[in-house]
């Protein structure tokens, strides 16, 4: 019997962004990369146009849908909360073919 799952195309869009829990997540906790794309994203959404995203380099979450992270000082030995976002039970990511730590693993 094989194991199966889904390449799943998570939308880079901002009401995913904005439903995105990679800012809380532990494996991010302590990245001074990821704090400061954290603070820089909040003030980059706030001179968007509307209907415009940031690029992903400049955006600490939803790697689900951008790929892996461009901070490489995630602890990424610490727990995943993926399973606890809105965006994850929307797009029905418990049957993608990775399934947590997006942040180093890529895209789902």
């Amino acid at each position: 019997m094989s194991n199966s799952c889904e390449s799943i195309e998570v939308p880079y869009i901002a009401s995913n962004l904005e439903r995105c829990m990679c800012s809380r997540c532990p494996v991010q906790s302590k990245s001074s990369c990821a704090l400061e794309k954290i603070e820089n994203f909040k003030n980059e959404v706030s001179k968007l146009k509307e209907g415009k995203s940031p690029t992903p380099q400049n955006v600490p979450g939803v790697y689900c849908s951008a790929g892996e992270a461009f901070c490489k000082d995630l602890n990424v030995e610490k727990n995943c909360i993926c399973n606890t976002c809105s965006v994850w039970k929307e797009n029905n990511l418990n049957n993608a073919c990775i399934f947590e730590h997006y942040c180093s693993h890529g895209r789902a």
